[in-house]
Parts: structure tokens; C-alpha cells; sequence
């Protein structure tokens, strides 16, 4: 379950990730500003992020399990809209379908495995969850960057989605009738209580404000500018869409090294310090990547700046897990919801600051504020630890 869970989150990921890659193709083949051709990327997150107040809800109703494979197929319908669209508006109406869709996947699959596990194995757990997250957005990145290139250009970009999507619906669905057991647990009387309810419910837990606090601040801070370092590297170095993709996708890498070392680096440093070093790299990273006097530089820098944002995104989401136990599906949902509505503002405010300003005010920015933000939650961490 673990795996086929893993890759559904592999197309999920990858679908939000192929569309960074393609932004200057989508200027050039609609004749757009990149401010506007970034809206397929807005338009995306904002619909994952507020399908999340529906689909975790539901969840908690009517069982993680069946609405996951509902999600998959419903990216397939999506990703071949995408590939059909006949105008950029067209196109962005796609996208926000697609986002939609995918709410359903990645965020109930945590919710899932925070049912089926105890706390004390769910970071590492998450972890391994997480190779197909990251294995998704690297290939994400790296599609993106070549059929930019290509004469098949985004069509034949979203085109593997269709296919991609439908084969694991598929299997998942399989496996589902197979072995009922895999199954998510009866819905409780707690699940009958209204959707606005069980939302009030996790946000009346003043740790729950915290961890979504947290969570707004990474996707407003480091996923905003983040979108836009294959932009930036080929606008300020000259190098190929590809080459831009390609050093972008060595953020992933690094998280997904991050993903299997999980178990010791748990071990090792507990979370408090996770989330410091977290912040603290990618900080370093977003400074690093303003200042570089070159573009192969932004490799490494990426791979680091991958792997602070795990050490802290890991650990926020699998206190996402435990937020609300009694309404777990709602909890990991809304953890969602504020990530992407964070990325999603973040990314439209960083096209328009760049398209009038420049790169360097979103680089700065996150690379005061991403410290700042695993510095506060580490301190957070360390009172709640203190009060047992």
C-alpha cells in the first residue's frame, strides 16, 4: 500500500513541479507575460490548496482509502483537459481542475499512514513516503525543462500524466478489492460532525495554529522563490531551459537523500534541531544562489537548499499527523491547504516583484524569513517539550 500510495504522490508532485520548467515556453507559444504564464502554476496550488477544505473533510466521512482513488482518476480526467486545451485560458482552467484532483492524493496518504502507525515510526515512515513526493518533483523538473525544448512542448509534457495517472488508479483500485484490510478505519461518530465543526475543532488546538503557521510561512517564503530558479538561471546565465530544469531538480535530490537517511538523522539530531538546521541551510542557500557568480554553482546550492527543506517540512508534517488524531484526514488536509495557499501566494507575488524589480528581493527575503521561521518553530517545539 506504502508503495502504490508513493506513486500516486510521484504524478501528484510531478504535476506541480513540470509546470515551473515550462513557464518561458508558455510565453513564447501564448504570447503572455511571465507573470501571467505563471498562473498555470498559481492556479494549481490555490486549487490544491482550497480543495483541501473538501477533500479532507470527506475523507474523515467516507474513508481515506476510496476518496485517494477517486483523486488519481479524477488527475487523469485533468491531465488530458491539459493536454486538449485550446488557448492559454483554456489551459489555466485545466490546471485548476488538475489541482483540484490532486488534492486528494499526498495529503490523505499521510492520513492514512498517521492511522496506521504510531507516532514513533511515522517520521521515518513519512520519510520513505516521501521518495515518491521528491522522485516526483525531479522527474516533474526534468520533463518540464525538456519538452520545453521539444517540438511536442507542454502538450506532450502533460500527456505522460494521463497515462501515468491511470495506470495507478488502476493498481491502487486492485489492490483495494484484494485486501480490505488496507482499508481505512470505520468512520466514528466524531466523522458525522459537520465539515465547519471538525474545522474549528483542529483549529481551537493552540499547537495546531502553530504547526499551520509554520507551514504558511514555508510555502509563502522558500516554495515561492523556489518556482522560479530555472526562470532565474536562465535569465541571468543564458543557460538552456534543460540545463535550468536539471540544476533545479537537484533540490529534490537533496530531499530525497534527506528521505533515506531519515531514520538516523531523526535519531541524531531530534526535531527541534531539524527544523533549526532546516531553516538555517536554506537560508544559506536562497543568499548563496543571489550572490553566485556562476550557473553551475546553483547545483549545489539547490541539492542544500533540498535538504534543509526537508529536515524541516518532515518534521511539520508529521506533527500535521497529530494535530487532531480524532480528525486526521481534516487535519492533514488543512496542514495542506496552508502550504499551498503559502506557495501559491508566494509565487504570484514573486512573478509580479520579478517582472517589475528583479530576482534579488524574493532571494533575500527567503533568506532572512526560512531561518526565522525554523528557529521560531524549534522554539515552539521546546516549550511544548517543556510542558510535557
Amino acid at each position: 500500500m506504502i508503495i502504490l500510495l508513493a506513486c500516486a504522490a510521484f504524478f501528484s508532485s510531478a504535476a506541480l513541479r513540470v509546470a515551473d520548467a515550462l513557464l518561458p515556453r508558455l510565453v513564447l507559444d501564448f504570447g503572455v507575460g511571465l507573470g501571467e504564464a505563471a498562473q498555470i502554476v498559481t492556479g494549481f496550488a490555490v486549487a490544491y490548496g482550497l480543495m483541501q477544505l473538501v477533500s479532507g473533510p470527506l475523507a474523515d466521512r467516507y474513508g481515506k482509502t476510496r476518496m485517494i482513488c477517486l483523486a488519481v482518476f479524477g488527475s487523469t480526467v485533468a491531465a488530458l483537459a491539459s493536454v486538449l486545451s485550446p488557448s492559454f485560458t483554456w489551459l489555466v482552467v485545466a490546471r485548476v481542475a488538475w489541482g483540484m484532483a490532486a488534492a486528494g492524493v499526498i495529503p490523505l496518504a499521510m492520513a492514512w499512514i498517521g492511522d496506521a502507525l504510531p507516532y514513533e515510526q511515522r517520521q521515518a515512515t513519512l520519510a520513505r513516503f516521501l521518495t515518491g513526493t521528491l522522485s516526483g518533483m525531479i522527474v516533474g523538473q526534468f520533463v518540464g525543462g525538456l519538452f520545453a525544448e521539444s517540438t511536442l512542448g507542454w502538450r506532450g509534457a502533460f500527456t505522460g500524466f494521463v497515462v501515468g495517472n491511470l495506470v495507478v488508479g488502476i493498481l491502487l483500485l486492485r489492490h483495494l478489492r484484494q485486501n480490505a484490510g488496507t482499508a481505512s478505519p470505520a468512520p466514528s461518530a466524531d466523522a458525522q460532525l459537520g465539515t465547519l465543526a471538525r474545522f474549528a475543532n483542529v483549529l481551537r488546538r493552540p499547537w495546531a495554529r502553530i504547526v499551520l503557521l509554520a507551514v504558511l510561512c514555508e510555502g509563502l517564503f522558500l516554495l515561492g522563490p523556489l518556482a522560479f530558479l530555472p526562470t532565474y538561471l536562465h535569465d541571468r546565465f543564458g543557460v538552456s531551459i534543460l540545463v535550468a530544469a536539471a540544476v533545479t531538480a537537484l533540490n529534490a535530490v537533496g530531499g530525497l537523500v534527506y528521505a533515506i537517511l531519515a531514520r538516523r538523522i531523526v535519531q541524531r539530531l531530534g526535531e527541534r534541531r531539524m527544523v533549526s538546521y532546516g531553516g538555517a541551510l536554506v537560508g544559506g542557500a536562497f543568499a548563496a544562489l543571489w550572490l553566485m557568480p556562476d550557473w553551475w554553482v546553483g547545483a549545489p546550492l539547490a541539492f542544500i537548499a533540498g535538504f534543509g527543506t526537508y529536515l524541516l517540512h518532515n518534521t511539520l508534517q508529521t506533527h500535521a499527523t497529530q494535530m487532531a488524531p480524532e480528525w486526521r484526514g481534516t487535519a492533514v488536509s488543512l496542514f495542506a491547504f496552508c502550504l499551498f495557499v503559502g506557495q501559491a501566494i508566494g509565487v504570484a507575488v514573486c512573478g509580479l516583484v520579478i517582472e517589475r524589480v528583479g530576482h534579488t528581493p524574493p532571494w533575500i527575503t527567503g533568506a532572512l524569513l526560512v531561518p526565522v521561521t525554523g528557529w521560531l518553530f524549534a522554539a515552539a517545539l521546546r516549550r511544548r517539550q517543556a510542558l510535557g
